[in-house]
């Protein structure tokens, strides 16, 4: 035995080595501990692993565990949150070994839920699931003080929340938020909702919250909400609440069919019983993030008793909001709650400013005054109010909390999972904020060509100039047609086939820009540089029979012009020389939209199972489920529809153009956002467009199939039968590598519809060849809306 210390500290190492080869990590409870302890959710986990949620609930769960270099990183963060919470005296730390698996698992049978939403695993869950009645719930669970619960620093324990002092990202002129305080109380846990059930009236008061009840539940099926992270008390009641009024009582409608008594008065009073009592709101999606503010949507009927209109006037409707002079605007000041710069309107936030760091704000939503757009939302507005909050409770359970439009939300959804600023200690060992690594951390000036028109940085263009190819950069969706052969003509059906979510799936894997362009003179193309590329491709010739992949119209380019690294890329691709002019390139960079492309292909993933069109299914499975979807539970197609809205929505946000009252050369506040960015918008439109033709090209090149139309992600081909499987090149059972697939996955792509040739002939002949089928082929009516885009 040595009597030296480096002998003894080698002997201990030697030891430990032999009996913990790597593999060791703390039971599952022990892991669940630690990371509640530290206030994360497994959505946060999860995104910092490059996992799925349900990876993390299955290792927590003991079901699964991680390999490879997540094994080392898990175990890294579990060693980590053990010496900042050490388990409390009397429970042992203890370690299990991993146990060999042959992959990870995904919980594809449990409740489906977006993946990155924290959430309680349900095993098995069949077609019902039993319902806990409140009133028991709330006799079983002890009154606790009221304790004041501090928002889990971003960065360490003790670290406060980064400074609030920005314009928040949802509009152009949205003042800063306060954080509530709110205080504990015992957690009223209801199950998922069931067919309609009689209310429960009769559960004892517990002081510490609310008085929480059931609502009659609409018929759903299993898992169609989900309440927010059960761990996280301070929203127990989940992210928002439908206020209504009725037979002079006013009730709050929550998600999973909790029903709040509202004792408030007056719309001051609400406000401040949403942020005392309620317990609505949302966890933050990143560590460095903000919570979500609560958000209250107000029927008609709580319009009228709040003392607000219940339609906007055609003048108030034009301004976007009631006046200040209105006698609820007058109570709001009294009460010291202010409003942001666009007023009481549809939307309308109402907070206090900054205390020591914690916000004070609620989103209010007025349905009755067009705050849920049909062309997105159909007809939510004018659901029933336990319904609506069913509706608007699995978005934001999946999405985010609404807080306007959903082309906001998708935009703002990007910031929640990327924020600006994290908490740093600076030399002094205080807590700062500082740029996030990997964000948008300020706003830019894009690059010439990429200013849309009437932009500050074209204010020396000639009035009524026309820009040409090479003066701007044109990245927009396919709109495509061409006259059909005479052997498609012989063919008795045209079939539509649609790509699921192709911005979403463009937006994948797609390194963007994250700073300021560099102007660059003669560069060398480089595919992994993001930016903006002047290249000559006329030498560039393709089949006719398909579009151009370089421009939206599909015609081939007549010079040079500016295109996208996307665009270059695909170029090279096709074994072509290109040779750039000029660039402006981002040298700064990253895959920024990888984690909002996660979130909304959970959300959409989702909720398409539970409308019963689920992953795995054979092609004629899928499109045999696909039939009538919709229709299975009217609620979750709002829903779908939504997330939809929420993908395309937020990408066109980020070239969010002036609005009324604007001059041509002034700037607009959209410009101060550093979420402004029209090079990222190209780079994904730019890439779908590719995607697109790469797909079109592998088809024809295996079955000499073109098609005769394409609109955005819908392309059309003449077929011998009705279906897609008719024409599309499955051999086996397995689809053509490279080419269209059938499935809901988003990239994948499912029936847009079908019509007869001599419907075509007939639609030509009065419009012309040149018309776009693929805009007509869902309905067969050329009076509806572009329903291919």
């Amino acid at each position: 035995m040595t009597d030296q210390p480096d002998g003894l500290f080698a002997a201990v190492d030697s030891l430990l080595a032999a009996v913990d080869d790597g593999s060791v990590l703390p039971t599952p409870e022990e892991r669940c501990r630690l990371r509640e302890a530290a206030g994360l959710t497994q959505a946060a986990v999860a995104q910092a692993l490059g996992v799925r949620v349900p990876s993390i609930q299955a290792w927590e769960a003991g079901r699964a565990e991680p390999k490879g270099e997540r094994l080392e990183a898990y175990r890294r963060l579990l060693e980590g949150l053990a010496r900042r919470y050490p388990a409390p005296r009397g429970e042992a730390g203890s370690v299990t070994p991993v146990a060999p698996v042959a992959a990870e698992v995904t919980v594809a049978s449990e409740v489906t839920v977006a993946s990155e939403v924290a959430v309680t695993p349900v095993a098995s869950v069949a077609s019902e699931v039993a319902v806990t009645p409140v009133a028991s719930v709330a006799s079983e669970v002890p009154v606790a003080p009221e304790v004041a619960v501090t928002p889990v620093a971003p960065v360490a324990p003790e670290a406060p929340d980064p400074p609030a002092s920005a314009p928040a990202e949802g509009g152009d002129d949205d003042a800063p938020r306060t954080a509530p305080e709110v205080r504990t109380a015992p957690e009223v846990r209801t199950a998922p909702e069931v067919r309609t059930a009689p209310e429960v009236r009769t559960a004892p008061e517990v002081r510490t919250a609310p008085e929480a009840r059931r609502a009659p539940a609409p018929a759903r099926r299993a898992s169609a909400a989900s309440a927010t992270d059960p761990l996280d008390d301070r929203f127990a009641h989940g992210p928002l609440a439908v206020v209504d009024a009725a037979d002079g009582e006013v009730t709050a409608y929550c998600v999973c069919g909790l029903v709040l008594d509202v004792p408030a008065k007056s719309l001051p009073a609400l406000v401040e019983w949403t942020l005392s009592e309620a317990r609505l709101g949302q966890a933050r999606l990143h560590r460095s993030g903000k919570d979500a503010d609560p958000l209250v949507v107000l029927t008609a009927a709580a319009c009228e008793r709040y003392g607000l209109p219940t339609r906007l006037s055609d003048e108030e409707r034009l301004a976007g909001r009631i006046p200040d002079s209105h006698k609820v605007v007058r109570q709001l000041k009294k009460a010291e709650w202010q409003l942001t710069r666009r007023g009481f309107g549809p939307w309308a936030r109402v907070y206090r400013p900054a205390q020591g760091g914690r916000r004070s704000c609620v989103q209010l939503c007025l349905p009755s005054w067009h705050a849920l757009d049909t062309r997105y939302w159909g007809d939510a507005a004018d659901l029933p109010p336990a319904e609506l909050a069913r509706v608007l409770g699995t978005y934001a359970t999946r999405v985010l909390t609404p807080r306007g439009s959903t082309a906001v939300t998708g935009l703002e959804l990007m910031t929640a999972l990327h924020p600006p600023t994290r908490a740093v200690k600076d030399d002094q060992g205080q807590w700062v904020s500082a740029p996030n690594p990997g964000s948008l951390t300020e706003a830019v000036d894009c690059a010439p060509c990429e200013a849309p028109d009437g932009h500050p940085l074209l204010a020396h263009l000639p009035r009524f100039h026309q820009r040409t190819p090479d003066e701007v950069l044109r990245e927009e969706a396919y709109d495509w047609a061409r006259p059909m052969s005479d052997d498609e003509c012989m063919k008795p059906y045209l079939v539509g086939i649609d790509v699921n979510m192709a911005f979403a799936a463009a937006a994948n894997r797609t390194v963007v820009g994250l700073g300021a362009p560099v102007h660059v003179q003669g560069p060398a193309f480089d595919a992994a540089m993001p930016g903006s590329w002047l290249v000559d491709l006329t030498h560039i010739r393709l089949d006719p029979r398909l579009p151009s992949p370089f421009t939206p119209d599909g015609e081939p380019p007549e010079g040079p012009a500016w295109y996208a690294t996307p665009t270059v890329a695909y170029a090279v691709e096709l074994g072509f020389e290109v040779a750039p002019l000029e660039a402006y390139v981002r040298p700064e960079h990253g895959a920024y939209l990888d984690a909002w492309y996660t979130r909304l292909r959970d959300a959409y993933i989702a909720t398409m199972g539970d409308l019963g069109v689920s992953t795995g299914m054979k092609p004629e499975e899928f499109l045999a489920a696909m039939d009538g979807h919709q229709a299975r539970d009217p609620q979750l197609a709002l829903v779908l529809a939504a997330i939809k809205a929420t993908v395309k929505g937020g990408i066109g946000k980020l070239r969010e153009r002036a609005r009324t009252g604007w001059r041509p050369g002034e700037r607009w506040p959209a410009l101060e956002r550093a979420t402004w960015r029209p090079d990222i918008r190209a780079a994904v439109i730019s890439k779908a467009r590719v995607n697109m033709h790469r797909k079109m090209l592998n088809t024809a090149r295996a079955i000499g199939q073109y098609p005769v139309a394409v609109l955005s992600d819908c392309a059309v081909y003449a077929s011998d039968g009705p279906t897609p499987l008719d024409f599309l090149p499955y051999r086996d059972g397995k689809p053509l590598p490279g080419g269209f697939r059938i499935g809901v996955s988003p990239g994948m792509v499912k029936h847009e519809g079908t019509q007869s040739v001599l419907w075509a002939e007939g639609l030509r002949e009065e419009h012309g060849d040149h018309l776009n089928l693929a805009r007509y082929i869902k309905s067969g009516r050329t009076n509806a809306p572009d329903e291919g885009a």
